[in-house]
């Protein structure tokens, strides 16, 4: 199931008309960035929540990864939308390279093939790290956190019977 999800996220990521964002509706594509990311930060905190609670009835493994791939396909996309403007990006011009540069900077890695050079584009990539900074990481932080409790445990059921 979490395979098949992820999998239409990317299948999704290449087949939407992101054309018909970017330059030609432009009030559209920012409000629909926002909302995404609004939509994938809320779903990320409550994961995270629900971790620091400890539901038992919660999969915060399968949803986190979702999100986080979700995300990463959110900014991928505004980048993607943001090249077509002339002057934003220098060395992106497909969806992979959006992709691609969303990646690098996720991992702030930072090759430097691709370079934001508009202001709308830099103020994404401000945008991507603190984003990755504030909610990916206090997920990723929760979802190991739930891990760690689970193998913690598992070896204590074990000695009570």
């Amino acid at each position: 199931m979490r395979v098949g999800v992820a999998v239409a996220v990317v299948v999704a990521y290449f087949l939407l008309p992101l054309d018909h964002l970017g330059p030609q509706r432009p009030v559209l594509s920012w409000v629909l960035f926002g909302l995404l990311l609004t939509v994938v930060a809320v779903l990320l905190l409550r994961q995270v929540r629900h971790v620091l609670l400890d539901r038992p009835d919660s999969r915060p493994g399968v949803v986190i990864s979702l999100l986080i791939v979700l995300s990463v396909h959110v900014f991928a996309a505004t980048y993607y939308t943001l090249a077509e403007q002339p002057g934003e990006f220098s060395g992106l011009n497909t969806r992979v390279d959006a992709l691609y540069f969303t990646v690098v900077t996720l991992a702030t890695v930072g090759y430097g093939d691709i370079t934001p050079h508009g202001q709308a584009a830099r103020i994404v990539a401000v945008l991507q790290i603190t984003y990755s900074f504030v909610f990916l990481t206090a997920a990723a932080t929760a979802l190991t956190t739930r891990m760690r409790d689970m193998v913690v445990r598992r070896p204590e059921r074990g000695r009570s019977r």
